[in-house]
C-alpha cells in the first residue's frame, strides 16, 4: 500500500492579527493512507485516550477551599479552563503549546548544521535553536498576553505588547539540548511565566506557570500550574490536539540517578562521593545529557535524582532563570525537591539574567543525601537514616 504524508497549517493567531504572522507557525496535522478509495485519515495512537467511566472533573477540599482536579482524557484547552480562572493565562500557555508542535516538527525536518554565529552568551547556536526561538517568540506576541519575553538565546528582555497588569512575563530556553539533536536524543523547551514585567529581583516561586515540551519517540507538553495540584502530561496526537495523559503529584524514593558534570568529581570530592554511593548501592544510570529528558523521567517514572553539581574546574552552566526555575517549579508542583545544596531552587532570586547555579532535583531522601553528602547538613526534616557515608 502506497502512503503518503499530508500537513496542514494552523494559526495560533488571534483575530486581530495580521495573516502574514500566522504563516510562520506551520504544523503536521495528520497521517492519511492512500487507498483505491482515495485518502483516509488514520491515528497514529488510536481512539482518544479519553475515560468515559469517570467525571472529567473530580472535586477535592484542600485547605477548606475547593479545587477541582481534572481527569485523564482532557484537551489542553479544558484542563486549562479547570486549572485556572485567568483567561489571560490560558491564552498565553495555548499559544506555547501551538509553538512546541510546530518546533517538534522542525526538530524533526530542519538542518542541525551550524550557524556560524554566537549568542551574547557565547554558546554556538545551531539552525534549529534560532527557528525554535523565533516561533517562540510569535507565539508570545500573539498571545497578547506577554508583556517582555527573554530567551537562552535573546538574553534581552523583548517587549511583546501586553498588558502590564494582568500581563505575564516569560523566560525560555528554546531547545535545550540542541547539541544532542544531531544524535537523534530526545531533546526539549523549557519556560517559566511570571506575573507582571520583571524577570529579575524575582524568585522561582513567583512563578504562575512553567512548562516544558519533550520531542523523542512521543511528543509532551508537560506543565504546571502554581496553586493547582501536581505536573500534568499532555500528549501530542497526530490530529495536532493535546490529550491529558498523566497526573503526578509525588515523587517516591528509587534508585535511578542522572549525574550531570561529573567531570566536577575531579576536584569535587563530595560530588565523587556521591556518585561513588550511587554505584556501590546499585543505582540504575539514565543519562542522556539533555536535561529535559533526564527531569522529565523523574516525574514520569515517579521516582529518581538528577544532579548538575559544579567545582572549581567545573564552573556552573545551567541557568537559574531559563531552565532552574522553571524545572523546579515542575518538579515540586508534583511532589518532589529542588536544591542547590542548601535550599529548593524556588527561593533563589533571579539577580541577573546570567545567574547559574547547581542543582539536583529528586525525592525527598535523595535530596536530604545530596545536600548532607556536600554540605554536612540537610534543611529537610529527614525521616530515616540517609547519606553517602551511611
Amino acid at each position: 500500500m502506497e502512503t503518503s504524508m499530508a500537513t496542514l497549517s494552523r494559526s495560533i493567531v488571534h483575530p486581530s492579527v495580521s495573516s502574514r504572522h500566522s504563516a510562520a507557525l506551520l504544523l503536521p496535522s495528520s497521517i492519511y493512507t492512500r487507498t483505491q478509495k482515495g485518502l483516509k485519515s488514520c491515528s497514529l495512537f488510536g481512539e482518544s485516550l479519553r475515560m468515559t467511566t469517570k467525571s472529567s472533573v473530580r472535586v477535592i477540599k484542600a485547605n477548606s477551599s475547593t479545587i477541582t482536579r481534572c481527569e485523564i482524557g482532557d484537551s489542553l484547552e479544558e484542563f486549562l479552563a479547570k486549572a485556572t480562572p485567568d483567561k489571560g493565562l490560558i491564552r498565553l500557555m495555548v499559544c506555547m503549546g501551538e509553538a512546541l508542535r510546530t518546533i517538534a516538527f522542525k526538530v524533526r525536518t530542519a538542518s542541525c548544521g551550524g550557524t556560524q554565529c554566537v549568542n551574547t552568551f557565547g554558546d554556538e547556536q545551531l539552525a534549529v535553536d534560532v527557528l525554535a526561538d523565533k516561533l517562540l517568540f510569535d507565539a508570545l506576541e500573539h498571545s497578547h498576553f506577554c508583556k517582555y519575553a527573554c530567551s537562552e538565546e535573546l538574553p534581552e528582555l523583548q517587549d511583546k505588547g501586553g498588558p502590564t497588569e494582568g500581563g505575564f512575563s516569560v523566560a525560555f530556553d528554546p531547545l535545550d539540548g540542541s547539541s544532542i539533536v544531531d544524535t537523534n536524543f530526545s531533546v526539549g523547551t523549557i519556560f517559566g511565566v511570571w506575573p507582571g514585567d520583571k524577570l529579575t529581583g524575582v524568585t522561582g516561586r513567583d512563578q504562575v506557570a512553567a512548562a516544558m515540551g519533550i520531542y523523542g519517540p512521543r511528543t509532551t507538553y508537560v506543565l504546571a500550574i502554581k496553586g493547582f495540584p501536581g505536573t500534568h502530561e499532555f500528549l501530542l496526537l497526530d490530529e495536532g490536539k493535546w490529550q491529558h495523559v498523566k497526573e503526578t503529584t509525588e515523587i517516591g524514593e528509587g534508585k535511578l540517578f542522572c549525574p550531570g558534570n561529573l567531570r566536577a568529581t575531579f576536584d569535587n570530592p563530595d560530588y565523587d562521593k556521591l556518585i561513588q554511593y550511587y554505584v556501590r548501592e546499585k543505582y540504575t544510570l539514565r543519562y542522556t545529557g539533555g536535561m529535559v529528558p533526564d527531569v522529565n523521567q523523574i516525574i514520569v517514572k515517579e521516582k529518581g535524582i538528577f544532579t548538575n553539581v559544579t567545582s572549581p574546574t567545573a564552573k556552573a552552566k545551567l541557568r537559574l532563570l531559563f531552565e532552574v526555575a522553571p524545572l523546579g517549579l515542575l518538579i515540586e508542583n508534583a511532589g518532589g525537591y529542588s536544591s542547590d545544596g542548601t535550599k529548593s531552587v524556588l527561593d533563589r532570586v533571579v539577580e541577573n539574567l546570567d545567574d547559574r547555579t547547581q542543582v539536583a532535583y529528586g525525592s525527598k531522601n535523595e535530596i536530604i543525601r545530596f545536600e548532607k553528602t556536600l554540605y554536612g547538613s540537610s534543611r529537610l526534616e529527614e525521616p530515616v537514616p540517609v547519606g553517602a557515608a551511611a
